[in-house]
């Protein structure tokens, strides 16, 4: 008797074992139509570029040097290339000089709509006057060759430091305007 209860008792627990399993599985097994939405076509980069440096010329003068860690195209539904762990941008004058610097931890370009928005500590040193602008973010229209940013930034010129609520410019940079600047401060370093 002792011998029926054992195996009966173990019969039991392999019953509920294998319930268990085949309840684990079948939950396991549903498909939850968000999650798999970042597999289909539409939502993959049409092509990666890893440890991007992109030239840009005019006329055979050098206008820019792009670099890039990860560089992501997508077409549909609307075609735009995605920089997802930031660029560095060194523009130069045309004579091979350069003039400037911006770097950003995210950048995005739609094409079709010619803007490039950048955000995420965004920098820019101008290298002739040794400006130095820190933004929240920053939109080029590149039909409208502006430049403006709508979040308060703050810019440094040897000690000077100045505040603002916005940034304007053209796209070369020859005519930034900080708005509603709210002060001037003299900083020395020790």
């Amino acid at each position: 008797m002792y011998k029926a209860n054992y195996s009966l008792s173990l019969h039991k627990a392999r019953s509920r074992a294998a319930a268990l399993l085949l309840a684990c599985l079948l939950s396991s097994c549903g498909n939850d139509i968000e999650k798999t939405r970042i597999f289909e076509p539409r939502n993959l980069p049409a092509s990666t570029i890893v440890n991007a440096h992109i030239r840009r010329s005019e006329n055979g003068s050098l206008q820019l040097l792009m670099e890039a860690p990860i560089v992501r195209q997508y077409g549909d539904p609307e075609s735009k290339t995605v920089y997802p762990q930031g660029v560095r941008m060194r523009f130069f004058d045309g004579e091979d000089r350069p003039t400037g610097i911006l770097t950003a931890n995210y950048a995005v370009q739609y094409d079709k709509r010619q803007i490039v928005m950048v955000r995420d500590s965004v920098v820019i040193i101008d290298l002739q006057n040794g400006d130095t602008v820190y933004l929240k973010d920053l939109i080029w229209r590149q039909a409208e060759h502006r430049i403006f940013s709508n979040n308060p930034l703050r810019s440094k010129n040897g000690p000077r430091i100045t505040l603002g609520d916005r940034f304007e410019s053209d796209d070369a940079f020859k005519q930034p305007h900080i708005i509603h600047q709210r002060g001037t401060l003299e900083w020395k370093e020790e």
